[in-house]
């Protein structure tokens, strides 16, 4: 069931979908989140009712801005990580989904061998294909060679530019992106 304490309400609003929760803890800051099918917005408490559609119309239009480019580039990460099982790996991957993740800070990329779903550290969609590449075909062997292994590295390696990636990584995770 829907949550709105808010006193705006009328014929359209608040918007299909939408549940808008008004916070005293809140005092400038407006947030949107998923939850299931839904978005949450939470508010402060004090915005008047014009505040409040605006602040939700905004935040709703970044919430779908970003939604839709999110989408679009797992959808090309995901082709490329078939392309590189097929043309790299000879098909040996078995691939379940393949995302960008903002909470990977502290590695490049992961795997979960059970499902084959693959994160890949957003903080990479700015550097060379080459480098995106190598991380993948990574994650990609994980999917049928756990571990680092001789074998592993044989089978990672295959990709091209495989240590000139290494040594961008290397730079990048001590220098930064610049």
């Amino acid at each position: 069931m829907p949550r709105h304490n808010t006193p705006a309400h009328h014929g359209d609003w608040p918007p299909e979908g939408v549940d808008i929760i008004r916070s005293a803890r809140r005092t400038r800051t407006v947030q949107a989140r998923h939850k299931g099918d839904r978005i949450e917005v939470r508010i402060p408490a004090r915005f008047t009712a014009k505040q409040e559609r605006d602040a939700v119309g905004e935040i709703l239009a970044k919430l779908a801005k970003k939604s839709t480019s999110q989408r679009a580039s797992d959808e090309e990460l995901l082709a490329r990580a078939h392309t590189l099982n097929r043309t790299v790996l000879g098909g040996r991957a078995r691939i379940g989904s393949v995302r960008w993740a903002s909470n990977h800070n502290t590695q490049w990329g992961s795997c979960t061998v059970s499902t084959g779903d693959i994160r890949i550290s957003d903080r990479l969609k700015d550097t060379p294909d080459w480098v995106v590449d190598a991380v993948l075909v990574h994650e990609l062997v994980h999917t049928y060679i756990p571990g680092h292994g001789p074998d592993f590295w044989e089978q990672a390696d295959k990709v091209p530019h495989a240590e000139r990636a290494k040594g961008y990584l290397e730079a990048y995770q001590r220098f930064g992106p610049n």
